[in-house]
């Protein structure tokens, strides 16, 4: 094998390879490259058959998915995504089910509580450690230069968008919330220019109104700045500049703890870039 395309054998050369390769991946290929960066653990643990079913593929195309990365096999692969959870202390995954295995005997609501704690922390420092401090800088300097910030989040995604509208209104920032309210969100971003920018949130399963806003908005040349959860994002491939969230989720439900502070840090980073901080 040529040495350029010896096969990553850690978890972050791996998700680096992937993103530079994602463009190039057939649609079955990009389903399971979504599926691995959104549920790296469920790689790790499960069985060929079970990740198949969950990623919406036959189990054939695992391995040519592997293959198409320069691994040997499926197998091959998922060495990477359990190296990735050896040594140190319990991953919050495995705190949780500890969690649940004693539900009987503890407070159910305490042992949704902590559920929900390990989860939101899992989110943060997953956060923590991969986001790109020049492209959350550029983000800032894109936004503090705009006329007016456009935000759009619908959904689950709603939350955020809303709290960036309060906290810009307190930092004497100019944004428009687009909240689609009597089915206007059209009309609302018709007023954006070029001169302005869009901040656009959403996350699997997308928003299909948040997708086509953003894609009119960068049809009409206005910056499009996405938060999502993954570089195969749809709104990811609208974008001019993607800042990427995975939000851990207990019991199937999904925390915004991370999203809500990258959310806080761009409001009070580009409050503070337009006063020339």
């Amino acid at each position: 094998m040529d040495d350029d395309f010896s096969p990553p054998r850690d978890f972050a050369a791996f998700r680096a390879r992937l993103t530079e390769r994602a463009a190039e991946l057939p649609k079955r290929l990009g389903q399971i490259a979504h599926f691995a960066l959104e549920q790296p653990d469920e790689i790790a643990f499960g069985t060929a058959a079970s990740i198949a079913a969950q990623a919406g593929v036959q189990p054939s195309t695992l391995v040519r998915f592997a293959q198409a990365l320069g691994y040997q096999g499926f197998s091959d692969l998922q060495e990477v995504f359990r190296g990735r959870l050896r040594g140190g202390m319990p991953s919050y995954e495995e705190r949780i089910a500890h969690l649940r295995e004693h539900a009987q005997a503890a407070s159910k609501p305490g042992v949704i509580f902590h559920g929900f704690m390990d989860a939101a922390q899992q989110s943060l420092q997953a956060l923590r450690e991969k986001l790109d401090p020049a492209t959350l800088d550029q983000a800032v300097e894109t936004l503090a230069q705009a006329g007016t910030i456009h935000l759009i989040g619908l959904r689950r995604s709603f939350p955020i968008a809303s709290c960036m509208a309060y906290a810009f209104g307190k930092l004497s920032v100019r944004s428009v919330l687009i909240d689609a309210v009597g089915g206007l969100a059209a009309e609302q971003m018709g007023f954006a220019t070029k001169a302005d920018a869009v901040l656009a949130i959403s996350f699997t399963p997308y928003a299909s109104e948040t997708l086509a806003l953003a894609r009119d908005a960068s049809a009409r040349e206005v910056p499009v700045i996405a938060i999502t959860d993954s570089p195969f994002s749809p709104l990811a491939q609208t974008a001019s500049l993607t800042l990427e969230v995975a939000e851990a989720n207990f019991e199937g439900f999904r925390s915004l703890a991370a999203t809500f502070a990258l959310a806080m840090t761009l409001a009070v980073a580009v409050a503070e870039r337009r006063r020339g901080g």
